[in-house]
């Protein structure tokens, strides 16, 4: 486990927990990326936002070496994959963060579980028309991802980078209703993340998550403000490995884990994919499983 894992899980008791991020899949819409082994034994469904990204073909094939079959469904939204799972349509999701799986939960009555962290990947501010934000002027429009969970963060963002004001200090429950706007530089709108990308050019700026911003033509250097991964409050934004709660002891599922966190093609990947902003971990299933935990209690509160 690296010294930044380290320092996250064990700040995670002293500090208070963010709250992040998808119709259900037919067979004609499902992707197989396996590839059969000969003798494998078992085909394992994942769902995925971004089939695509660099990670998926070496992790497809690393479980294929090791006499699994992965099959990679893909999803076009955050919105699909938990259902999917639910349902068993899926065996496993991979593209959301702790604070996304709790809201889901709490919400569906539900309880998927955690058995594997990936990354944690930095929320960026992107502009296509200024470079940095002191540029943007006052009273200009600001977007931000509609779900729950990723608007607190995106709105967080925005307040570290002096463009708003948040009545509460801010909070993982932070929403449009807390933005103090007569304390704002900017106002700020709410969009479904997926549609961010190609309305950019109609707002001064906007928080594009990992998955969306290459399809805005950005690269993720072109973020002009951004939160702090090895911040100790960034725990409960780990991304994970989703599994049913009879399925969080799976054996199988547990080595396609290890193969994600250890396989070298892997993670170069998935480093790739994300422009070299992810910072992968080995979190502790036990301290995910925790972080849940938590997130979800005061989720309920929230109710």
């Amino acid at each position: 486990m690296s010294r930044r894992t380290t320092s996250i899980i064990a700040a995670l008791a002293a500090v208070p927990l963010f709250v992040a991020l998808a119709g259900c899949a037919t067979a004609s819409d499902s992707t197989d990326a396996g590839s059969d082994s000969g003798d494998s034994s078992e085909t394992v469904k994942i769902g995925v936002v971004g089939k695509g990204d660099e990670q998926w073909a070496p992790f497809v094939e690393a479980a294929a070496e090791e006499g699994i079959t992965v099959e990679l469904v893909d999803f076009g939204s955050y919105e699909q994959p938990n259902p999917a799972l639910t349902e068993g349509e899926i065996d496993l999701n991979q593209f959301q963060h702790i604070v996304y799986l709790a809201d889901y939960n709490v919400n569906s009555e539900e309880d998927l579980v955690p058995i594997g962290s990936t990354a944690i990947y930095p929320l960026g501010l992107y502009s296509s028309k200024y470079d940095d934000v002191d540029s943007i002027p006052e009273g200009e429009t600001v977007a931000v991802p509609d779900d729950a969970s990723n608007q607190a963060r995106a709105l967080l963002v925005l307040q570290s980078a002096g463009l708003i004001e948040l009545k509460s200090g801010g909070t993982i429950f932070s929403d449009l209703s807390d933005v103090d706007t007569d304390k704002s530089k900017v106002q700020v709108t709410a969009l479904e993340a997926a549609l961010i990308p190609t309305s950019l050019p109609d707002v001064a700026a906007a928080i594009i998550n990992n998955d969306f911003v290459e399809d805005a033509g950005l690269s993720y250097d072109d973020a002009i403000a951004q939160d702090d991964p090895e911040d100790p409050n960034a725990l409960p934004y780990v991304n994970i490995f989703a599994a049913r709660a009879e399925d969080k002891d799976n054996e199988t599922y547990k080595k396609l884990v290890e193969i994600f966190q250890t396989n070298a093609d892997v993670q170069a990947g998935l480093l790739k994919s994300s422009g070299d902003t992810a910072v992968s971990l080995q979190t502790p299933v036990e301290d995910l499983v925790a972080s849940l935990e938590k997130v979800e209690k005061d989720t309920a509160e929230q109710k």
